[in-house]
């Protein structure tokens, strides 16, 4: 995917921490499943090998899981992949590029050891 190496920051909040979040960076004021804050957009480069931030809603994950009929490892472990392909530069705007995220996040979750669910 581009890199051997990269150092991320993982946060699990609950809804209230995240809603503030998506307030303040995207001007929606409701909780959603995953964050990501990359460190590699922009002019300015870090001096490490910092790709960035991913922050996951606990209570969101778990309510996602649940309706999905998965565990909430399973589902941490998927958006998990989810924000890190953000951090990468990958988007889902698009029906193709939402299929090729799926592609990478689907041997992202094989790569950490998980389902492909």
């Amino acid at each position: 995917m581009g890199y051997n190496q990269g150092e991320l920051s993982i946060y699990f909040v609950d809804d209230q921490t995240m809603s503030e979040l998506n307030k303040k960076y995207r001007g929606r004021a409701t909780p959603t499943n995953v964050l990501s804050f990359s460190m590699l957009e922009g002019e300015e480069r870090p001096f490490s090998d910092m790709l960035g931030d991913i922050v996951i809603s606990l209570e969101t994950a778990n309510r996602e899981a649940v309706e999905e009929g998965v565990s909430l490892e399973e589902k941490v472990r998927r958006l998990l992949a989810h924000g890190l392909l953000h951090l990468l530069g990958y988007d889902h705007e698009t029906d193709s590029e939402e299929r090729i995220m799926g592609e990478k996040e689907d041997r992202l979750i094989g790569i950490m050891g998980g389902a492909n669910g």
